[in-house]
């Protein structure tokens, strides 16, 4: 039996063979591509995740009423904030002026006095107002003195001395009248002066209060990014 001689390869047999390799490699991963193309094409694509465009509702309960209006401001948002957010924010500012000052914005301020309270403040006034004693007597005296005067002149002074003792006592009694009339509606107008006094000093300070609580929540609210007014 005779034995195959194997003949070496040629230089074109060897390009050919690494040709008709890479053909088949090449081959290969495009029907690879293809088919895993064809896999992605079948598989349901996945479900679209709607937007949400509209703002998050706040955390925080919301408040049913407006802590600035309660205290006579207006706020306006700067970035804007939601409705529901400026009503939190005004509630949660109010509510820290309050524990850091101590002041009460509801707190009924002081009352003007009514027409009661002036003539009760005329009363007092005009019974603790001085009075004068004594007038009539001594109107007495100075008139028998005067009268007596008088009398001797016409060689009767003690029947002058009477006549000007009675007269003397009728002066000075209207005269004692006259004082403790003025003197007790000076002590009427005194008092009255002193009770509108009393109450426009508890009106200034009442205005200070809330002058003070409303600079305090404009500063908390401004720095939060909105406009108080």
């Amino acid at each position: 039996m005779k034995s195959r001689i194997v003949e070496p390869k040629t230089r074109h047999q060897k390009i050919n063979e690494q040709r008709s390799l890479r053909s088949t490699v090449i081959h290969a991963v495009s029907l690879c591509l293809v088919l895993a193309a064809g896999c992605k094409k079948n598989e349901p694509a996945p479900p679209a995740i709607p937007v949400n465009t509209t703002p998050a509702a706040p955390l925080k309960p919301v408040p049913s009423f407006s802590a600035a209006q309660k205290i006579g401001l207006f706020v306006y948002p700067r970035t804007n904030q939601t409705h529901d957010q400026q009503l939190i924010d005004e509630s949660e500012c109010y509510n820290t002026v309050q524990q850091q000052t101590g002041i009460d914005p509801e707190a009924s301020g002081p009352q003007a006095p009514s027409a009661a309270d002036v003539n009760a403040a005329q009363q007092q006034g005009a019974a603790e107002a001085a009075q004068a004693h004594g007038g009539r007597l001594k109107g007495a005296g100075r008139g028998a003195l005067g009268g007596a005067a008088i009398g001797a002149i016409s060689g009767n002074a003690g029947r002058g001395a009477a006549i000007g003792a009675g007269v003397g006592t009728v002066r000075g009694g209207r005269r004692q009248r006259q004082a403790n009339e003025a003197s007790k509606e000076a002590g009427a107008q005194a008092a009255v002066n002193q009770q509108q006094q009393a109450y426009g000093q508890s009106k200034a300070a009442y205005n200070q209060r809330l002058s003070t609580f409303k600079r305090g929540f404009t500063a908390c609210m401004d720095a939060r990014s909105y406009s108080v007014k």
